[in-house]
């Protein structure tokens, strides 16, 4: 008798191994081990997620990023805010602080993979709004934001279990209306307004604990920028620049030190839209010039102006934006 041998078995493309359907019995010399746990919790769908924004709005909804379309509505936060930050696991999305138009220090988390409302995470280390946020698939670390004053905090949260932030150490200014973006090793803050607005840029090992440290500089200081990465390239844009908003997109490789460079341009120049991506592509959503509804889409290994997506439920600005498949995931 033959020998029918699945482990040598591959897709029609290689990618793979079989898909095996029909089979009711099986017999072997070796075991055989099935997926386990709800789909929820194993992640990477490939979907990016926008939640809050102006005029203080509970709203989260959603896109599938490999797609053109307008998003749909997921479910609602806790409480209504603008200016949250938002960082993801492959499976959950947290986001934490923001005003409504009180500052807080609230976190929530959501099941990226389903929709429904946000539950309650725990708290930040201090009440704040204006913030961005990064993580790798196991930490969550928030940075900067407006108290007021400008704060230079950096916390950090363990996105699996439910609790308030910890001390991670400080970014090298005081600053608010910044950006955020990862690697699974590095996080990079990008950005934002201290006394006047700064084109610096800090990065931190996420992993482990301390103050960050001068990465480079953006093309242009601005602020209310927004960003999102692969595992290898970081890309923030829109922004203010006085007098007015901007539509610069620029590019940092997040494993070497230096200065930004241009990537290209948004379809229309505004401030703080929320920003997602998979490993492939980037998104930006909403953002103010007036207030706008547009969704852009870049490819994010290549240069060139954005592209349009479709539009979000609402138009607003200052949008906590995750996924479940960027560029900290590894």
């Amino acid at each position: 008798m033959s020998e029918f041998r699945i482990d040598q078995i591959k897709s029609q493309d290689a990618s793979r191994g079989p898909d095996i359907a029909g089979i009711t019995t099986f017999t072997g010399t070796s075991g055989i081990v099935m997926p386990s746990g709800d789909t929820a919790y194993r992640g990477g769908r490939g979907r990016g997620v926008f939640g809050g924004g102006d005029a203080t709005t509970d709203i989260i909804e959603y896109i599938t990023i490999s797609t053109l379309g307008n998003a749909t509505d997921f479910g609602n936060l806790t409480q209504s805010r603008q200016s949250p930050g938002a960082c993801s696991s492959s499976t959950r999305g947290v986001f934490g602080g923001g005003s409504t138009p009180t500052k807080v220090n609230t976190i929530d988390f959501i099941t990226i993979s389903s929709t429904g409302n946000a539950f309650d995470f725990g708290d930040l280390t201090e009440v704040r709004r204006e913030l961005p946020a990064c993580s790798s698939n196991i930490r969550g670390v928030f940075g900067g934001g407006d108290s007021p004053p400008k704060v230079g905090t950096i916390d950090y949260v363990t996105i699996a279990s439910k609790g308030n932030a910890a001390s991670f150490g400080d970014l090298t200014q005081e600053r608010s209306n910044l950006a955020a973006c990862s690697s699974s090793t590095r996080g990079l803050y990008l950005g934002g307004y201290e006394s006047d607005i700064t084109n610096t840029i800090d990065f931190i090992t996420i992993s482990t604990l301390g103050n960050a440290s001068d990465f480079g500089d953006l093309t242009q200081a601005r602020y209310g920028v927004s960003a999102f990465s692969s595992s290898t390239r970081g890309v923030s844009a829109g922004g203010y620049v006085a007098p007015a908003r901007v539509n610069t997109m620029d590019y940092v490789t997040i494993a070497t030190l230096g200065n930004a460079s241009d990537f290209g341009d948004l379809t229309q120049a505004r401030f703080y839209p929320g920003a997602c991506s998979s490993n492939i592509r980037g998104v930006f959503g909403g953002g103010d010039s007036p207030d706008y509804d547009i969704i852009d889409y870049v490819t994010i290994a290549a240069t060139g102006n954005a592209v349009d997506f479709g539009d979000l439920t609402a138009a607003r600005r200052a949008i906590g934006a995750c996924s479940d498949s960027h560029g900290g995931l590894g």
